[in-house]
């Protein structure tokens, strides 16, 4: 399958490198253009382009770029396709007043400027150093789960079927909105659970659960500890 990635940061890379490995095509581009992105390419085994170009090339999208700049993704060539939305929300890098009032999440703001291509929240809640050394085979008896919310059926199937392919269980929680038990700051976030684990976490948040900011790498380090 050809993977189209909007975004060459960290998470990009380490989920396309992934994708390479599994057997898929990768694309990565950012907003500076493809020269940018040539020794990134070389070492993840990817074609580089801009944002344009990944989004025509891609069967299946993954937006990897901050919540703030939506409005750079291209809407003609998407539509229809699968977008795959890994983004949290980081009021530092400028304030959202929708995402700041809860009246919206994360993913259904980007739907709504894809409003014809089918947005699966995903992804986002999983540290980007743990994205690779994380990965474990099908039958792994410690493979770790990843949520994942979407209102079109055929398309979280296929996000199903590509986490299976780089290295994870999937978990669905429901619909688009309920993205909102897996955004940062909720007791899964960053939490490396099994699939029945993840699914109990899951069905006991409520919408005033939060946990501290940097909970989840004081829980990585207590982890860590012989």
């Amino acid at each position: 399958m050809k993977i189209g990635i909007i975004g060459a940061g960290r998470m990009a890379q380490s989920i396309g490198g992934l994708a390479v490995r599994a057997g898929h095509e990768v694309m990565l581009s950012n907003s500076r253009g493809p020269n940018s992105l040539h020794a990134i390419s070389r070492t993840i085994g990817s074609l580089a382009g801009t944002v344009e170009e990944a989004a025509e090339f891609g069967e299946l999208i993954i937006i990897a770029i901050y919540v703030q700049a939506f409005r750079i993704v291209p809407q003609t060539p998407l539509i229809g396709k699968t977008i795959l939305n890994p983004q949290n929300y980081f009021p530092q890098l400028g304030r959202v007043e929708e995402l700041e009032r809860g009246e919206i999440t994360t993913a259904e703001l980007l739907a709504r400027h894809l409003v014809k291509s089918r947005v699966v929240k995903v992804l986002n809640s999983i540290l980007v150093e743990d994205v690779i050394p994380d990965a474990r085979p099908s039958d792994a008896p410690d493979r770790r789960a990843i949520p994942m919310a979407g209102d079109d059926s055929d398309a979280k199937a296929a996000t199903s079927r590509f986490l299976d392919q780089i290295g994870y269980d999937a978990v669905d929680a429901g619909v688009l909105y309920e993205g909102w038990r897996f955004e940062r700051r909720r007791p899964v976030y960053c939490q490396s659970l099994s699939k029945s684990e993840l699914q109990a976490k899951l069905l006991t948040t409520a919408w005033d659960d939060w946990v501290p900011e940097g909970h989840w790498y004081a829980q990585r380090l207590q982890k860590s500890k012989p």
